[in-house]
């Protein structure tokens, strides 16, 4: 069950890390258009918004990193609720398909890890 945990928490981790480079370095490019559905004019207005989420989200991955390499339990439970949090105010207030990107994984690692 701890493999299964881990190959979970390092999944959500790899989310994050692309959400990072979609929001930050491809927000106004075709990909992030494309996977945000936005046209050219509001990515051109919400760059630096996008990029400030983009690191947020960094910051979540390298705390579940750091939570895998360090195999501290505590550390991926906090990072995993913190995920867990932002999807589900993501998905009340922006898209609900980010139910299923952010909030449903993390629900799975926290159970995993619970279990492990």
């Amino acid at each position: 069950m701890h493999e299964a945990a881990n190959i979970v928490v390092g999944l959500v981790a790899f989310i994050h890390l692309y959400i990072l480079v979609l929001e930050k370095f491809l927000w106004t490019k075709p990909t992030g258009l494309k996977v945000f559905g936005l046209s050219k004019e509001f990515s051109a207005k919400t760059r630096t918004l996008a990029a400030n989420q983009g690191l947020y989200n960094g910051f979540l991955a390298a705390g579940l990193i750091w939570g895998l390499l360090s195999d501290q339990v505590d550390v991926q439970v906090f990072f995993l609720g913190c995920v867990l949090v932002a999807g589900i105010y993501g998905t009340l207030t922006a898209n609900e398909k980010i139910i299923w990107v952010q909030a449903v994984p993390a629900v799975i690692g926290l159970v995993l890890v619970g279990l492990a």
